[in-house]
Formats: C-alpha cells, sequence, structure tokens
C-alpha cells in the first residue's frame, strides 16, 4: 500500500555532508510519522531519526544528535535526512521507514510498517 525509494547516498570524506531524499507513495503520506534507520555490516539495523506526521515533532539517536537533521515536505511526499559533520562510524545502509496508521514517531523498528530499499552512505577518513 505504501511504497518508499529513498536516493542521495555516496561517498563523502569524513566531515562532508550528504542529503537523503525518500519518496512515498500509495498512501497518504501526511497521516503517518517517517523515520530513518541503519544497517551497517554484521550489526542489527539501527534507529537514527523519527518525524511526526506534520514535522512538529523529532527525535534522534544520541550518536546523531546536532550533526544530522530530518524534515519532510508533505506536498513533496518526501521525507529528508540532512548529514552533516559526517563521521567514518556513519557509513552503513540508510533506510526509510513509514508507520501503518501512527502519527506519532517512532524509534523501534518494529512500529514500521512499510521500508524502502536503502541507499548506500559510504564515509571515508
Amino acid at each position: 500500500q505504501v511504497q518508499l525509494v529513498e536516493s542521495g547516498g555516496g561517498l563523502v570524506q569524513a566531515g562532508g555532508s550528504l542529503r537523503l531524499s525518500c519518496v512515498a507513495s500509495g498512501r497518504t503520506f501526511s497521516s503517518v510519522a517517517m523515520g530513518w534507520f541503519r544497517q551497517a555490516p554484521g550489526k542489527e539495523r539501527e534507529f537514527v531519526a523519527t518525524i511526526s506526521w506534520n514535522g512538529g515533532d523529532t527525535y534522534y539517536s544520541g550518536s546523531v544528535k546536532g550533526r544530522f537533521t530530518i524534515s519532510r515536505d508533505n506536498a513533496k511526499n518526501t521525507v529528508y535526512l540532512q548529514m552533516n559533520s559526517l563521521k567514518p562510524e556513519d557509513a552503513a545502509g540508510y533506510y526509510c521507514a513509514a508507520r501503518e496508521y501512527g502519527a506519532n514517531y517512532a524509534t523501534n523498528p518494529g512500529d514500521f510498517s512499510f521500508w524502502g530499499q536503502g541507499t548506500q552512505v559510504t564515509v571515508s577518513s
């Protein structure tokens, strides 16, 4: 019912920036909260950032707080993750996720029902 497509990943030097985008289709985008997660080789999927249905509330993991910014443009059916001051530890596949009905943000992968295919972020030191 919901399709999510991420883009914007790539190779960047430590200290650099990238902006990831996630375009949604198939369901009323503005009614549900969204999130970004990442997964590095050998690790579990990790929460990065989340945003409520209208962008009024956001929450970040401690490791990215102050460096990453999640935002959404409901008119464009798009969620963004602006990543600044990137570190080698940030390298991972980044995944966009949508809740099924929840308007409030969430941090657990199990609270999200729809996922994109991921976009790879590589950070060189």
